[in-house]
């Protein structure tokens, strides 16, 4: 089974932005994806109060197909993690979503490591978009993987355009962490990333729809890998990390 760790469902006409989950399946199917991880584009509260049910809504459409992460601003404290709990609890989401760009929370500032515990307690993975803005490189999130060595941390974009060898660098230091290989143009680093750090702890996504999946899969493709590595990082991995696998 292909899993797609990093998708997008929202609707936010202020921005305009509409990602419906109908466009998230269509996008999967082209390239062959069975199921796929969801989040929102805007942190929970601040522009979409109602998006743990939007997200939640887009699975139930779609049984099988997509899994809910809850995209939440660390700054609402209290609220933050009342939100956090009931998207796991009653929601059944698979895991965090943070965005040190929009919510401007340092990775590894207390408010954000509160939430990565909380998401840890439950088993669930934090996935981080980490590229080359401020605040997102591989090294300004190092330190929260370390605060938190119980908890799953998932490098989205493995450190984007100029910092994949960062990405790398860290991830072989903190074997906590896991690269996700969305809008990150490199195939080779995907092979480099797999042969440093092991093939368990590389995972495909695409940050589709507003990405290609199909693209993005033919990088994975395209990076070399062996059968048996190649299976782990397009599905295998991802399985674990939704809690799919038997």
């Amino acid at each position: 089974m292909i899993i797609d760790m990093h998708m997008h469902v929202d609707d936010i006409p202020a921005l305009g932005w509409h990602m419906s989950a109908a466009q998230c399946v269509a996008s999967m199917d082209e390239a062959g994806v069975h199921a796929a991880a969801i989040m929102t584009i805007t942190d929970l509260p601040a522009l979409n109060p109602k998006a743990l049910e939007l997200i939640a809504g887009a699975c139930t459409e779609f049984p099988g197909r997509l899994y809910p992460f809850a995209r939440i601003h660390p700054w609402y404290q209290d609220e933050a993690v009342r939100l956090l709990k009931l998207a796991i609890s009653e929601y059944g989401f698979r895991g965090l979503k943070l965005h040190p760009v929009t919510s401007i929370a340092h990775p590894s500032g207390e408010d954000t490591l509160r939430l990565i515990r909380v998401a840890a307690e439950h088993a669930v993975p934090t996935l981080f978009h980490c590229g080359d803005e401020p605040m997102t490189t591989p090294l300004s999130i190092a330190p929260a993987a370390a605060a938190c060595p119980e908890a799953t941390i998932i490098l989205g974009h493995m450190g984007g355009y100029f910092h994949v060898d960062e990405a790398i660098a860290v991830a072989d230091r903190y074997p906590n962490i896991v690269l996700e290989t969305s809008a990150m143009p490199y195939p080779d680093k995907i092979k480099e990333a797999v042969d440093r750090i092991g093939p368990e702890r590389v995972i495909f996504g695409s940050d589709g729809p507003v990405c290609s999946p199909v693209l993005e899969r033919q990088k994975v493709v395209l990076a070399g890998l062996t059968a048996s590595q190649e299976e782990l990082v397009l599905g295998l991995n991802a399985e674990k990390l939704l809690g799919l696998a038997s």
